[in-house]
């Protein structure tokens, strides 16, 4: 597994750091933590102005 950030590209803030197999399984995993089924079910204020996943070197 690796390690990914996700950031909220308007604002710049980090949502969740964890571990996934890739970017969008990182998405799901930070969405299911917070309690939704995956990402495409955040609310749209947290999507707007998009969402990135990056992979941190540890």
């Amino acid at each position: 597994m690796r390690v990914f950030q996700i950031r909220q590209k308007a604002t710049g803030a980090i949502l969740w750091t964890g571990s996934a197999s890739g970017p969008i399984a990182a998405l799901d995993a930070m969405a299911h933590e917070a309690g939704y089924y995956d990402h495409g079910d955040l609310p749209e204020h947290i999507r707007a102005g998009g969402l990135h996943a990056e992979e941190v070197k540890v």
